[in-house]
């Protein structure tokens, strides 16, 4: 349980900048550096506890490339969009009376790019946190964080740059985003995570083997 509680904690202090940050008198330009750092900070305090995804496309990557058990996905990502919904409504209490217009995005363009910015995050994610050749390093949750950074002002205009499901579902909440259009986030960031998990079995053979090499080991464990 305690994995699942820092997985809530982390994305609702993830969403609640995004909110406190976005909405009314916000941080106007500088809102994806507070983004970025807010998930930054929320990785390196709760990443030794859950793994620190704070996103269910990350949750999705990390699963597929082997590394988050399967009875696990399911209440990360439940966590998580609850600690969203939660911080989504911090935010409405905090900024009541601000006008809140949703974005209206072009449905190929922010498809195109929240694909392209999560399948980023998440193959970051992949080569800074999951594998031998990193392990033990102490950049991880800057980098991943600023992935974020760089996505948001990228393509923030394009997409409202949530490459998050539980970001998504905030905004909604949030009325930064029209609660129809959250089937564009869903698709093209599930979508971009399970590609990212592809290209990094194809880019990382030796931690494949490495895996498969444990398995016989983890389940004797197991049993």
């Amino acid at each position: 349980m305690q994995k699942y509680v820092a997985e809530m904690i982390g994305t609702f202090f993830l969403v609640l900048t995004i909110g406190c940050t976005v909405v009314g008198q916000g941080a106007g330009p500088l809102a994806p550096l507070a983004i970025g750092s807010a998930l930054m900070v929320m990785i390196f305090a709760g990443g030794h506890i859950s793994g620190g995804h704070f996103n269910p496309a990350v949750t999705l990557g990390v699963w597929l490339r082997g590394k988050c058990e399967a009875k696990d996905v399911v209440p990360y990502m439940i966590f998580q969009v609850m600690g969203a919904v939660l911080a989504g409504l911090v935010v409405k209490f905090f900024k009541g009376g601000a006008a809140v217009v949703p974005l209206q995005p072009e449905t190929v363009p922010a498809l195109l790019a929240e694909f392209l910015f999560t399948f980023a995050l998440v193959y970051v994610v992949l080569n800074v946190a999951t594998v031998k050749g990193t392990s033990g390093n102490s950049f991880y949750g800057l980098a991943i964080g600023f992935t974020v950074l760089a996505g948001a002002f990228s393509v923030g205009n394009i997409s409202g740059g949530a490459f998050n499901p539980a970001v998504a579902t905030g905004i909604s909440v949030l009325g930064l985003s029209s609660w129809q259009n959250i089937w564009i986030y869903l698709v093209a960031e599930f979508a971009g995570a399970a590609v990212a998990a592809g290209a990094f079995k194809v880019l990382n053979p030796a931690e494949r083997e490495d895996l498969r090499r444990l398995q016989p080991r983890e389940q004797r464990e197991v049993a």
